[in-house]
Order: C-alpha cells, then structure tokens, then sequence
C-alpha cells in the first residue's frame, strides 16, 4: 500500500466574505510522488502549497503532512515541523539581502542542524553559481538569486519538497538543469509538489491536478516512461 505523504480533507481557506481561494479541497499525495499543480492566476494554486508549507492555515477542513495534523500544532511547533521536513521554493526569492549566495544556503542549514559549507558551495556549484558565492542578492540576476532560493529549499534534504513556479525566472539552460535536480530527487523517494502554467514541465511530473476556483477539475496520473 501506498504510503500518503500529504492528505487534505474538505478543506477551504476563506479570507473574507468575498474571496473563498480554496473550497472544500480533498487530496491524498503519496510519498516518492511528483504532484503538479496547474491552474490559471488566482486558481488558489499558491494558498494551496502555503497551507501545506505551515505558513498559513485553512479556515475549515484537516490538512496531514506526514501524518502530523496541522491544525493540532502552534506557530512554533508549525515552524519546527516545516524546518525539519519541508523545502519550500517561492515565487519571491525572499534572500536576506545582507548575506550572499552561499551564506543564504548556509542560514538554512544553520537553522536546521550544522552549517556545512562544502555540501552548500557543491550545490551552488551545480545550480551554476560556482562564481557568485560572495555576492549578495543585491549583485545577482533574477534568474542567480531564483536558483540561490532552490538551494536553499533543497540544502536540508528535505521529505517534501513545495515549489511554486520554480523555473519562471530561469533561462532555458537553466531551468533544464533544474527539471534534472527535481527528477533526481524523485528518484531518491523525496516528495515533491510543482506548480507551474507550462505544460512540457508538468508531463515530467507523475500526476498531473488542474484547480480552477479553488477546486479540483482534473486528476490525472501520467503514465511511466522507460529510461
């Protein structure tokens, strides 16, 4: 039997009379899968990975990440569970503008267990950043400081990986480079959870969900591929 990484019960986040971003949502992810989340603007794609990332909290319904209900936790107990299990990648970089590249990845580390210096330059290295460790987000193109964000979501090793649009800012080169990192950490059994509005990326997924207003409209399990 399938193990359930992340599972969502009839939940809703309602943020005034008027704005209902998620409905009576109901989910089951299953550890080692890579979920895509697809969906126009304001579809409730990014309330979605928000709630599931412990930064925000539905108005209804229960949320389980790795069998740890959500609702049940307090903000320092929602951050300590985040930290330990949850790699989460922005649509906003959210560096902290006074340290650079690689002691942006090492805050992460820092926070989580030990800083490790040679496992964060080898991971800036393979994101193309050998370069740019010394300088701070302030002297990087869009682009350096989205793939200085990835790092930092990925450093920890994390069980279950959230990212919103991840290759938005990216080159084609890059991005590449990226899909390649993500399909290696889906081999490794890390769980992962995409959005994005590109359809080629989404087929690399393993299933694929369409939101709109906030509910599911499809859910689609794509079939394996050899090689």
């Amino acid at each position: 039997m399938k193990k359930v990484a992340i599972q969502l019960n009839n939940v809703s986040k309602k943020y005034d009379l008027h704005t209902m971003a998620v409905e009576k949502f109901s989910l089951k992810i299953y550890s080692g899968q890579w979920t895509v989340i697809m969906g126009p603007s304001g579809s409730g794609k990014t309330t979605l990975l928000n709630m599931i990332s412990c930064l925000d909290r539905q108005t209804s319904g229960v949320i389980k990440v790795l069998n740890a209900n959500l609702k049940e936790m307090n903000n320092k107990a929602l951050t300590h569970f985040r930290r330990e299990n949850i790699g989460v990648i922005f649509q906003e970089y959210y560096l902290i503008p006074y340290l650079n590249a690689l002691e942006n990845v090492e805050v992460a580390q820092y926070f989580h267990s030990l800083v490790d210096s040679t496992s964060a330059k080898k991971l800036l290295g393979e994101l193309g950043l050998s370069e740019r460790l010394r300088h701070t987000p302030s002297m990087l193109s869009g682009g350096e400081k989205q793939r200085v964000s990835i790092a930092r979501a990925l450093i920890n090793t994390p069980s279950i990986i959230l990212a919103d649009e991840p290759t938005g800012n990216l080159d084609i080169a890059t991005g590449t480079k990226i899909m390649e990192i993500f399909h290696d950490l889906r081999s490794r059994g890390q769980t992962i959870v995409f959005v994005t509005h590109d359809p080629e990326l989404a087929k690399l997924g393993d299933r694929i969900i369409k939101m709109v207003d906030g509910r599911v409209v499809s859910d689609v399990n794509i079939e394996k591929r050899s090689g």
